[in-house]
């Protein structure tokens, strides 16, 4: 069995929520990023974080913090490949990527995205999920993704490349269908409005669990 390790995205610049780092926001006596390494840890065992700037200010956390390759943020194929760099220097075949704003991601991302891998041979699984009309939507920034690509992608970053999905198509990224079961499990905190219904998300969530 490939061995599969799990990358944190938390590389971004935070512009609609001021600045800062959005995974360090609070939220019900804790972050956004604790809530998101306590769902995706049980799931691949080894994490790490992608993060720029100083590494200290996640020293808590535990995890290696590793900064993008490629200088000047652009965007989350940088922080994916900081993953799969690292991934390759821990001998593991695969990577799972999830972004760190995202604190009710599937409790089984990682085996879901691994089977549809298993049943299609791809070397990308993205994530989907239905939108408000029921459309299916990916969400580039949590799939698997085959170390052997990075070289790849280091020349298609090299090149100018920044979309996610239009590289992963490259390479026939397949799609792994998750069930939004009243409440999206890929919903991301973009804006202070954002992490106020993530409050009340949370608090439902909680009374339906008693």
């Amino acid at each position: 069995m490939a061995t599969i390790v799990g990358v944190i995205l938390a590389g971004g610049l935070a512009t609609r929520m001021g600045g800062g780092d959005k995974g360090l926001l609070p939220l019900d006596g804790s972050t956004l990023l604790d809530k998101v390494i306590a769902r995706l840890a049980p799931q691949c065992g080894t994490l790490a974080l992608n993060a720029n700037g100083d590494p200290s200010r996640f020293a808590t956390f535990g995890l290696p913090v590793i900064a993008d390759p490629v200088a000047e943020y652009p965007g989350p194929l940088a922080g994916i490949l900081a993953g799969l760099d690292w991934a390759a220097r821990q001998g593991a075949d695969m990577m799972i990527s999830a972004a760190a704003d995202t604190p009710f991601l599937p409790l089984d991302l990682v085996e879901r995205l691994q089977a549809q891998a298993g049943a299609t041979g791809a070397k990308i699984v993205l994530a989907a999920s239905p939108d408000d009309t029921g459309t299916l939507r990916r969400h580039p920034t949590f799939g698997l993704w085959s170390v052997s690509l990075r070289n790849d992608l280091q020349a298609a970053l090299e090149r100018g490349e920044r979309k996610v999905v239009a590289w992963a198509d490259r390479h026939g990224a397949a799609t792994a269908p998750f069930e939004a079961d009243g409440v999206d499990p890929f919903f991301n905190i973009n804006t202070p409005d954002d992490l106020a219904k993530s409050r009340v998300m949370l608090a439902a969530a909680q009374a339906k669990r008693l």
